[in-house]
């Protein structure tokens, strides 16, 4: 019988090492995020989105009919690195759980829902997937969201300085990475004097 601890040790993997660079798609994404308005709904409001989801009784993933922990966009807010002009509203928003959410991104919810992503709500044989899918259809029928031209509204000016500034913090973080990398060269090489039989990392 094997042992599992000769298991973990033979599937063994140092995690990688942080690259600064590797975060520029949060940053990003922090970007356009933080230019979209946020239109705080009335209760009405979200009682009829309920209502139209058939969750007057109990509220439920809108993707998975798990228990909902959070409030996910149904249309995405961010493609290809740039806004899509929807915003965070109720038209916009229905009950998530963090699996489904997290899985999504910015996927077309019907294309995410029935195919096969991981953690999509088909992929983990999800039960009533179209009666599922048809709330979400009623619930785009109530009412078009706001979506904007946020180049437009902002105006030339201020929307070049915004993606100036983004593109200035990607360029520094580059640099950053550069200097990050050679103080780790050092600190690999004072380890090495201190314990050369120990290290044999190649990252």
């Amino acid at each position: 019988m094997a042992n599992p601890v000769d298991d973990v040790i033979r599937q063994f993997m140092m995690p990688k090492a942080v690259a600064i660079t590797g975060r520029s798609s949060s940053i990003t994404n922090s970007f356009i995020n933080s230019i979209i308005p946020v239109v705080i709904p009335t209760p009405e409001e979200i009682r009829r989105a309920l209502e139209i989801l058939d969750m007057t009784e109990q509220v439920r993933c809108a993707y998975c009919a798990d228990p909902h922990t959070e409030w996910d966009h149904l249309r995405p807010l961010v493609i290809n690195k740039q806004p899509t002009g929807y915003i965070s509203e109720i038209h916009n928003l229905v009950p998530s759980c963090g699996k489904c959410n997290q899985s999504k991104g910015n996927k077309h919810w019907r294309v995410w829902m029935l195919g096969s992503s991981p953690l999509s709500p088909a992929s983990r044989g999800v039960f009533d997937l179209d009666v599922l899918a048809l709330r979400l259809e009623q619930y785009e029928a109530w009412s078009a969201p706001t979506r904007l031209d946020f180049a437009s509204l902002a105006g030339p000016a201020l929307w070049a300085e915004h993606w100036d500034h983004h593109r200035r913090i990607l360029g520094l973080m580059q640099e950053a990475q550069v200097v990050a990398t050679s103080i780790r060269e050092s600190v690999r090489a004072g380890y090495l004097a201190q314990a050369p039989t120990r290290y044999s990392a190649t990252d």
